[in-house]
């Protein structure tokens, strides 16, 4: 998760986006193929916050009207150590939900209403798979990679969208960096037909007056080849690249607030 501006000055960093990603939901439901399934913010918001505990409830039922769901109870799970992947979602979670966001709030760990805690993306996906009429929430491309069962949603705009590199490039396109002290943008329910609505952004930190100026200097070196030579991998991995125009202020930041 991002630093506030306040927060970097005050610590003597400095911080910039790296690549680009998003956070899924992810099921365990009998024979749902990925996709499949679709929620909104509020039945999301709901099921976490324990309102919503069978998989055939109305709510879900009216968002799924061709999906069989079975009469069984919503076994949640939830990221147990402090992660971004838990700020990005529990954001979201606030920015839909009044609710939610008078109740539990964001933050990068969260007093949980209801569920079972699990150590990082690895122990989410683990308790998911190993759990039947589970869900849970995990980077898309660790879901993507392990072959999980994520769904769509719908977005601020009302339309249902998957997890794709389209919908994570809509989302980011509204974005303007420039205009971000300190690169502070959290970019969730985002506008657009075709914006997901969890995307998120992976930060480096790094000391405006490093104690090690050589090594600074060598880091630098890698971030400025990982944006020139690293787009195909990251694509690859599914996440998105930075556009040029934000590599552009980003190198910028480095001359500006990095003493070499």
């Amino acid at each position: 998760m991002p630093l506030k501006a306040e927060q970097l000055e005050k610590d003597g960093l400095t911080q910039w986006p790296m690549v680009m990603g998003a956070i899924v939901p992810v099921v365990n439901l009998e024979s749902v193929k990925p996709g499949e399934l679709v929620f909104d913010g509020e039945a999301l918001a709901d099921i976490f916050l324990g309102k919503i505990t069978k998989w055939n409830d109305l709510a879900i039922k009216k968002l799924n009207p061709n999906v069989k769901l079975p009469n069984e109870a919503i076994a949640v799970v939830h990221r147990s150590d402090g992660s971004g992947t838990t700020f990005k979602f529990t954001n979201y979670l606030s920015k839909v939900s009044a609710d939610w966001k008078s109740k539990v709030g964001e933050g990068a760990a969260v007093e949980w209403p209801i569920g079972v805690g699990a150590k990082g993306n690895e122990g989410v996906s683990g308790n998911v798979r190993q759990t039947r009429n589970s869900i849970g929430y995990v980077e898309y491309a660790y879901a993507k990679q392990n072959n999980m069962t994520y769904t769509a949603m719908v977005n601020r705009a009302g339309a249902m969208v998957q997890p794709n590199v389209e919908a994570f490039q809509a989302a980011a396109s509204n974005a303007d960096w420039a205009k971000a002290p300190g690169y502070y943008l959290v970019l969730t329910d985002q506008p657009g037909e075709k914006s997901w609505p969890v995307t998120a952004s992976t930060f480096i930190l790094m000391r405006k007056e490093p104690s090690d100026k050589a090594a600074s200097a060598e880091a630098i070196k890698f971030f400025r080849w990982t944006f020139a030579k690293g787009s195909k991998t990251a694509e690859e991995l599914d996440y998105i690249p930075m556009p040029d125009n934000v590599i552009e202020l980003i190198e910028k930041t480095w001359s500006a607030d990095i003493k070499s």
